[in-house]
């Protein structure tokens, strides 16, 4: 398991500041496409920014926010995107449209 989630951090340390992934869009980019929730286990068990990983920028497919953020919960995994230039469509969900990192 160690593999697959440095696997994931490494995938993650690329996405760029104003950008979002979905765990799925994680999972596929390190060949384990039907391995989402893991990759969420991954982000849990991250170092977090202090480590490199800027897993806040990982959210759901329909651009909702981890109710269990690790660094915080849902509103400070909010205010990092926000702080960050990621627009919301609504309250609780990200613009994926506007905001999806495309690697």
């Amino acid at each position: 398991m160690d593999s697959f989630f440095e696997q994931v951090y490494e995938v993650v340390r690329q996405i760029p500041e104003g950008r979002v992934a979905s765990y799925g869009q994680v999972a596929r980019l390190v060949g384990a496409p039907r391995k989402a929730r893991f990759v969420g286990f991954a982000m849990h068990a991250s170092p977090g920014m202090g480590g490199g990983i800027p897993c806040h920028r990982v959210v759901f497919k329909d651009g909702s926010l981890a109710t269990g953020f690790a660094f915080g919960g849902p509103n400070i995994q909010k205010e990092m995107l926000l702080d960050e230039g990621i627009s919301f469509r609504d309250e609780t969900h990200v613009d994926m449209e506007a905001c999806r990192w495309e690697a």
